[in-house]
């Protein structure tokens, strides 16, 4: 089964931004559960697309003001979520910040 990892954290977490992952990419690459993923830009840096009434509106910024934002995410491939929760729980930013763990839909995009 697929997740997504959402590797999520407040602004101190910025200062952490080029720690890389302490050999967690290897082990995982290694394992053969990664299937991709990335890190991301400051949240002040994104652009938000929404559409109301067939008017495309753009707003500069995060779409919602929170004090935890997504820092990267990591798609994975493992067998259960209790899988997919040891592999998160191995990832530096655990300690840190949060690791938000979703199942993806299967269907034309999975």
């Amino acid at each position: 089964m697929k997740y997504l990892l959402m590797i999520c954290g407040d602004e101190t977490a910025e200062e952490h931004a080029q720690d890389g992952c302490g050999g967690w990419s290897e082990e995982m690459e290694e394992r053969g559960v990664v299937r991709g993923g990335a890190g991301l830009r400051p949240p002040q840096e994104a652009t938000t697309v929404r559409v109301r009434d067939d008017e495309l509106l753009l707003t500069d910024g995060p779409f919602a003001e929170t004090k935890e934002q997504i820092g990267g995410f990591v798609l994975i491939e493992c067998a259960d979520l209790d899988e997919a929760i040891e592999i998160a729980g191995k990832h530096p930013a655990a300690a840190y910040g949060t690791i938000e763990i979703r199942p993806v839909l299967e269907g034309p995009f999975g």
